[in-house]
C-alpha cells in the first residue's frame, strides 16, 4: 500500500455509496465493514478471509468481539492516531464493538457507512471519539 493518503482517497471515493448490509460494492452498496473490505480489495486484490454472518444491530450485548478479532488478524494495531487508520467503535457501553470508519482531515473527521445516509464523511466529534476502542493501520504489504 502506498500510504495513508491513498487510504483516505480510496475511502472518499466511496462517499455517496448507499447503505446495504453486508455489501462491499463501490457506488452500489456498502455497510461500514463493506467500506473497509472494499478498500482492502482495492489495494490487495482479494478478501482476507470468508465473511461470517453478522447482524446489522450496533446494540448486540453478548458474544465474542469477532470484528475486533478479525481486524487484529489482518491489520496492524495503531497506538498513535493518524489519517487513513481504521477506527473501531463501541456505540453502547455494554454492546460489542461493531462500527468502523476511516480517520481523515487530521483526525477531525472520519468516513463511515450509516444505514440512513450511506457512506459519508462526518465530524469525528467528541461523542464519536469517546466511543473509539481500537485503531488499526493497513499493512504496507502482504
Amino acid at each position: 500500500m502506498s500510504g495513508r493518503s491513498d487510504i483516505v482517497a480510496q475511502a472518499r471515493a466511496w462517499i455517496g455509496t448507499p447503505y446495504h448490509h453486508r455489501a462491499a460494492r463501490l457506488g452500489a452498496g456498502a455497510d461500514c465493514l463493506g467500506l473497509i473490505r472494499g478498500i482492502w480489495c482495492a489495494h490487495y486484490g482479494t478478501e482476507p478471509e470468508p465473511l461470517p454472518p453478522y447482524s446489522p444491530s450496533w446494540a448486540e450485548a453478548s458474544g465474542d468481539e469477532q470484528l475486533w478479532q478479525a481486524l487484529a488478524r489482518h491489520l496492524l494495531p495503531a497506538p498513535v492516531a493518524e489519517d487513513g487508520q481504521v477506527l473501531l467503535f463501541r456505540l453502547q457501553s455494554r454492546a460489542l464493538a461493531k462500527h468502523l470508519g476511516i480517520q481523515c482531515a487530521g483526525g477531525a473527521r472520519f468516513i463511515h457507512a450509516c444505514p440512513r445516509a450511506g457512506v459519508v464523511e462526518a465530524p469525528l466529534s467528541a461523542p464519536w471519539a469517546r466511543r473509539i476502542v481500537a485503531r488499526f493501520a493497513f499493512p504496507s504489504s502482504l
